[in-house]
């Protein structure tokens, strides 16, 4: 049986099975070897995803055995400002920290051999959320997401993980470290370019292996083309 990623988180994990996305990779590395299941709800907060983890979570992973690794990839909404135009996304920054617990709780119980690991929220590029939002740079106009804040639920994701002992991936952090990340990584000043997709991509597979899931630790699924004898190829294939 192949061992399953699941991947739970908002847009930016929806969209990670599109062109470049980070997901589709991960399926791509592991081809012939693991199974990268998708549970991306846009737009969703981690209120909401609370309340729909039952329902999210059905068949995601086979009854006979628990997934490898699930992330958990909330925060860009949760970070909405409260008095700005996405307000009804907005957790309070307490409340955020409760719900992470409980999602992890949730996948802790529902499968004790999973490892889970944390993706803080992205940084964030005011003047791109702007012309997203409204279509235009006028002075007046305040985006819905700021990189400080942003920055504060990144915090507080990271405080969570090392809480709970689980890994977490700060991307809020390591994209910053890019140079131009705010076109280069960011389509709209949030979601991810294939550039940035590739960076995730990148922290996911290195915090893959430090919990021992590698390409050089899993099997393939069945015989390899080369192991296969022209003379008697369905030999190969035998149980």
């Amino acid at each position: 049986m192949r061992p399953r990623l699941v991947l739970f988180g908002d847009s930016i994990t929806e969209q990670s099975f599109a062109s470049g996305g980070w997901g589709a990779a991960l399926a791509n590395h592991f081809g012939r070897q693991a199974d990268v299941v998708l549970r991306g709800l846009s737009g969703y907060n981690t209120r909401w995803a609370l309340k729909v983890l039952d329902r999210a979570m059905e068949e995601a992973a086979n009854q006979s055995a628990d997934p490898a690794a699930v992330t958990v990839f909330f925060g860009a909404n949760d970070a909405s400002l409260p008095d700005q135009q996405q307000a009804h996304q907005h957790v309070p920054l307490d409340e955020y920290q409760t719900n992470l617990r409980a999602i992890c709780a949730y996948f802790k119980n529902r499968w004790p051999a999973a490892a889970i690991i944390l993706i803080t929220p992205p940084p964030i590029h005011e003047p791109a959320r702007i012309r997203d939002m409204y279509g235009d740079n006028a002075a007046s106009r305040q985006p819905e997401r700021t990189n400080e804040a942003a920055g504060t639920y990144a915090q507080a994701c990271i405080d969570v993980a090392k809480e709970l002992d689980h890994p977490v991936i700060d991307i809020w952090t390591k994209m910053q470290q890019f140079p131009d990340w705010q076109t280069s990584a960011l389509c709209d000043g949030l979601h991810f370019t294939p550039f940035g997709n590739k960076i995730l991509f990148d922290e996911v597979l290195k915090t893959l292996e430090i919990i021992g899931f590698s390409q050089q630790s899993l099997r393939s699924d069945l015989p390899l083309f080369h192991e296969i004898d022209p003379k008697d190829p369905l030999k190969a294939l035998e149980i």
